[in-house]
């Protein structure tokens, strides 16, 4: 057994892509090793932005001989065919064997594959990997780029080194060869470095200022940028993703801390962190009260001589960038929202539902309208001016630099103007909920904006039939979906929307005449109801309900009971109900009547004859806890109605027990009949229990 080094130098490496290239020559080297029958045990991936490397243990030195029979045609059968089978498996009409196979002598071959060094196969092995390497990006270079034939790679190839053991693995790419020699550090360590194995190769580039393993690296600058932090008395914003991102942009990570001119503060501190992340790759630091302090860290590239030289350089180059962005701050506030607002009508939104413009009207009116019909207590004047200006922001020079700041900067220049709090917080949150761990507004005046602009974008896309696929979603009608659910559950809002669909067809009174046109633009905004009941079902899956649950808590169609919150407290009053001894039993006595009524027609009749005790008991049982379902029901207080029908469980227990349901009598069975239909109709009222399993 022997350890193999397989190191792919290149020029740098974009940090973006180097996990995926990880991922990719694990892929390929495995691909190989299983074609040639080797098997792979340990294996380690590495990268640093001017190399990937491989380390495989144990590989063996020679894969083992192997025997392989392949049945051919039956004796006697045309040349050709015989010929062909000869020629498919690479041996002579005279090494082929005879065999009876059924009564029926047939021709086999036999091929004998000898054992090959696992040296040899490497060698194919390795320039297999890098043709079939694959890159986001990829370029070829030099004088044999001129040739579709010669090497693509993310930037140009530079070197390779293949060890098995002690032993090079000779190969080659076009004009680049395999060796012992690889470099280290660009500016630490001049000249090559032998690797004599895939043991002494991590330590022997250490020992020349390179930190082969991504991980350590990754370490070094979240330990080192933290600690830089609370030596100047700061605490570090930490940002998993630029840690991530600096480790793959150094060999040997070394974090600086750095000031920037206090005055930038008056900047909002979003915009600070987001020039020096996404233009520098800088961290930057809180002091104790939680407030952006003027420093930065940033991830040199060398141990330099003089720290505070490299500190200055980024400090100067960050001060530009901070300088643009002040620029921008102060000339979007020389113009008020409203006028940015009405240069929202050169945007197009979406060339069947016009301007953004055109979008921001529908939200206001639908937020006045929320408002107005009691759905979210919230003042309608406020709601609406604040969506007539939550795009305002996307056509300022500020969101034009950092689109991610949408929203945001809306809010910030909202207070500026001296609107009032409400409407800024609205400007500034009604996207969220963003994603599924974004946190969910509250306050009035923000709920209204955020769940009109989510229902808008729902049911326009849905009105001019742009749905969602399984694998394509381009207009994000999904994430819109669980932010509609979300506002509704967690604001506690309760409304059918059917009900908004109607507003959204230009009439909340359901009773007025449609026009044929509104009436197939309604048929297809039906499926709106079924396209959030399923995320919704999604969403509770998530959360422990089981799926039968949800099924037998969706009992509403397009015209009756659209409503998302009651599905989802019905939901978990039934689960756990069912979880407990009598809800298990109460189900069981459910599909036991269920299964008799399918099977027996009858005429439901009232009692005329003598009820037997157990059959009294059921009557009496159900005169009890009818009145409290359906009042439990009116109520929404489906724990309530789940503990009504616990009272059922002992009764239709007694019931199958001692009583004959199917009695000579027909009179008697009718009866008998009548009162489990009653029973299953009681228990319908509460949820659809035919929907649960078991």
């Amino acid at each position: 057994m022997s350890d193999f080094l397989l190191e792919l130098l290149s020029e740098e490496i974009p940090a973006r892509m180097q996990a995926g290239a990880r991922a990719e020559l694990e892929k390929l080297f495995r691909r190989e090793m299983d074609a040639a029958g080797v098997s792979v045990g340990d294996l380690t991936v590495y990268s640093t932005p001017r190399r990937l490397a491989l380390i495989a243990r144990d590989l063996p030195t020679e894969t083992e001989a192997v025997r392989e029979e392949a049945k051919g045609p039956p004796e006697g059968a045309p040349d050709q065919a015989i010929e062909g089978f000869c020629r498919k498996n690479g041996v002579t009409r005279d090494q082929l064997e005879v065999r009876e196979v059924k009564g029926r002598n047939t021709y086999f071959a036999v091929i004998e594959k000898p054992g090959r060094a696992v040296k040899d196969l490497l060698a194919e092995a390795i320039p297999a990997i890098i043709r079939d390497f694959a890159w986001p990006k990829s370029m070829r270079w030099g004088d044999a780029s001129i040739s579709t034939e010669s090497p693509r790679w993310v930037r140009p190839l530079s070197g390779i080194v293949a060890i098995l053991g002690e032993d090079l693995i000779e190969c080659g790419v076009d004009s680049i060869t395999s060796g012992y020699a690889t470099v280290g550090h660009r500016f630490h360590h001049q000249g090559e470095i032998t690797i004599s194995s895939a043991d002494d190769y991590v330590e022997k580039l250490r020992a020349c200022h390179v930190i082969v393993d991504h991980e350590e690296r990754q370490d070094a600058v979240r330990a080192g940028a933290k600690k830089a932090a609370e030596d100047a008395g700061l605490n570090l914003v930490e940002d998993e993703g630029l840690v991530i991102e600096n480790a793959g942009l150094t060999e040997w990570p070394v974090p600086l801390l750095g000031r920037f001119d206090e005055s930038y503060l008056d900047v909002p501190p979003e915009v600070i962190q987001l020039t020096a992340r996404v233009n520098q790759k800088y961290f930057v630091c809180e002091d104790a009260n939680g407030k952006l302090a003027n420093a930065f860290i940033c991830t040199a590239n060398i141990e330099a001589d003089d720290p505070a030289v490299v500190v200055d350089g980024n400090r100067k180059v960050l001060a530009a960038r901070l300088s643009d962005a002040r620029f921008f701050w102060e000339l979007d506030q020389k113009t008020f929202l409203e006028d940015h607002a009405k240069k929202l009508e050169r945007i197009t939104f979406h060339e069947k539902l016009g301007t953004v413009a055109d979008k921001v009207e529908r939200v206001a009116k639908l937020s006045r309208w929320l408002c107005e019909e009691g759905i979210v207590k919230a003042n309608p004047d406020l709601a609406e001016r604040a969506a007539r200006l939550c795009k305002a922001d996307l056509v300022t020079e500020m969101v034009g630099e950092f689109p991610e700041l949408q929203g945001l900067m809306g809010g910030y220049y909202a207070e500026k103007e001296g609107l009032r709090q409400e409407v800024s917080d609205a400007i500034r949150d009604h996207y969220k909920p963003v994603g599924q761990g974004d946190e969910v507004p509250t306050e009035p005046v923000t709920v209204a904006v955020s769940l009109a602009d989510k229902l808008d974008t729902l049911i326009a896309f849905f009105d001019i039939m742009e749905f969602p696929t399984g694998s394509k979603d381009p207009f994000a009608l999904r994430r819109a979906a669980l932010g509609i659910l979300r506002l509704l559950l967690e604001n506690d809002i309760r409304v059918q929307t059917d009900f908004v669909i109607e507003k959204w067809l230009g009439q909340a009174d359901p009773t007025q005449h449609l026009s044929e046109q509104d009436i197939a633009r309604r048929s297809i905004l039906t499926a709106i109801p079924v396209f959030l009941l399923d995320r919704l079902k999604v969403q509770l899956k998530e959360q422990g309900i089981k799926h039968d649950r949800i099924d037998a808590s969706d009992r509403w169609n397009f015209r009756e009971d659209v409503r998302m919150d009651r599905v989802v407290r019905r939901a978990k009053a039934l689960q756990v109900f069912l979880d407990t001894e009598d809800g298990a039993n109460l189900l069981a006595g459910y599909k036991r009547a269920a299964n008799i009524l399918k099977k027996e027609e009858f005429e439901p009749t009232e009692p005329s004859h003598a009820p037997e005790d157990a059959e009294k008991a059921l009557i009496d049982a159900l005169q009890a806890a009818e009145p409290k379902v359906v009042a439990a029901i009116a109520e929404e207080d489906f724990a309530a109605a789940m503990s009504a029908l616990a009272s059922l469980r002992a009764p239709i227990d007694h019931f199958f027990e001692d009583v004959i349901v199917n009695a000579e009598e027909k009179h008697v069975r009718a009866a008998r009949l009548t009162l489990l239909s009653r029973f299953h109709d009681a228990v319908h009222q509460v949820a659809d229990f035919s929907r649960i399993e078991g």
